[in-house]
């Protein structure tokens, strides 16, 4: 790949760069991991870039379907190629223009997460003289994996609460416009190994067929959710998943016997693992500083730049990769970023090479979650470049650019 010191000098800094031939490998990783009839969602969330959103979709063979929550997410997906019968349309809060453009665009597939989400798409899909397959994504009341990041079994915003569902039975298929098409489940993130990924994804699947009997409703689709892991902001690879299949095949054989013939489709979802390793963010050095005993290096990007988990908290420290593999690290600083504001911290007590102002550090593992999952119009910073590359060839540089439209005066 072109180095990172030659695309620093002459595209600036702060830059992300994307090698496309990363993200083919993991979409290829993950889909043999998986059984062939398996179907793979990609969540645009993670990086709606139009080149990985290409490179992901993929060409003949299997492909990444996608799994969207906006119409902006919609327009990027549309845009890069996936057909509309290839989109999932997630989240709590779908309002009636959201639905309108995505039915109109010929979404049909549907996340619900309550109630009032599912007679929402149907009043729409009903106006539009269309049927809205949805599937009810299920808040479990019960979990298999005790680490990780858990994303069910709580009170939450997100899906039916597992043992309210037969109490609404009546009323769920009772709704113009819509048709009950399956279950939604996601139930934690970020596995810490291929054992509790394997021990969730079974718990998930003996949920979905306990499920499915108790509301006697034959599922045509399952999405079983995801969990791949992938190392974020920090050096280290993508796990690879060689027990996976196996695993899945014996558990659906056991749940959904009619699973191989197409009786029941499958599906999987995954973001961060797809296109975490991928990219790589290149920030410059701005100025160094010492305050009551602690070293601080103030850079040109922070949160406004990789501000979705590092803004949370949640992957401090971040590590830096020097552009000379061989370089010791000489000092134990903080990366914080150049806004007005405390909270604008990449990383504490990180491990750095020798720096002066005028250098520029890589952060590795950072393509997914990056621009659009930042404070991006903060202070009124550009946004970072985004370079593209496949091996040595450089595909496309570009900039997210932030347009003030004003209604027309007439109709104020």
């Amino acid at each position: 790949m072109t180095g990172y010191a030659e695309l620093a000098k002459r595209f600036g800094t702060p830059s992300y760069v994307y090698d496309l031939d990363r993200v083919a490998a993991a979409r290829r990783d993950l889909l043999a991991a998986l059984p062939e009839q398996v179907e793979l969602f990609y969540a645009a969330k993670a990086n709606p870039h139009p080149e990985l959103l290409r490179e992901l979709r993929g060409g003949e063979g299997r492909r990444c379907r996608a799994e969207i929550s906006s119409t902006g997410e919609l327009a990027a997906v549309l845009g890069a190629g996936f057909p509309a019968t290839d989109i999932l349309y997630t989240g709590p809060g779908k309002t009636e223009g959201e639905l309108t453009e995505a039915l109109t665009a010929g979404v049909r597939l549907f996340s619900v997460e309550s109630l009032g989400d599912l007679r929402n798409i149907g009043a729409v899909a009903s106006r539009l003289g269309v049927v809205a397959d949805c599937l009810l994504r299920v808040n479990s009341a019960s979990a298999s994996a005790t680490s990780s990041i858990r994303m069910t079994g709580l009170p939450s915003q997100f899906g039916f609460d597992s043992e309210t569902l037969p109490e609404l039975r009546d009323r769920l298929l009772d709704v113009p416009g819509t048709e009950v098409a399956g279950a939604h489940f996601f139930p934690l993130s970020n596995a810490k190994d291929e054992d509790s990924l394997i021990g969730e994804f079974r718990h998930t699947i003996e949920v979905a067929a306990r499920l499915q009997a108790e509301l006697d409703v034959p599922f045509r689709f399952v999405d079983i959710g995801g969990g791949f892991a992938a190392p974020y902001a920090v050096t280290g690879n993508r796990p690879r998943y060689g027990a996976l299949r196996a695993a899945l095949e014996d558990s659906l054989d056991e749940h959904f016997p009619g699973w191989r013939g197409g009786e029941v489709r499958i599906a999987c979802e995954s973001g961060r693992y797809l296109a975490g390793d991928s990219g790589t963010l290149l920030v410059g050095v701005v100025n160094l500083k010492e305050s009551r005993g602690r070293r601080f290096v103030i850079l040109d990007g922070g949160i406004n730049t990789f501000g979705g988990m590092s803004g949370l908290g949640r992957i401090l420290p971040v590590s830096v990769r020097p552009y000379d593999e061989g370089a010791p690290y000489e000092q134990i600083a903080s990366l914080v970023g150049p806004l007005c504001t405390p909270g604008d911290v990449l990383g504490r007590d990180v491990e750095l090479p020798a720096l002066a102002p005028g250098d520029t550090i890589a952060i590795p593992n950072a393509g997914a979650y990056g621009p659009t999952a930042s404070l991006l119009m903060f202070l009124g910073r550009p946004a970072p470049t985004e370079i593209v590359v496949r091996g040595e060839e450089l595909v496309s540089v570009s900039r997210i650019r932030h347009v003030r439209d004003y209604e027309p005066a007439q109709e104020l």
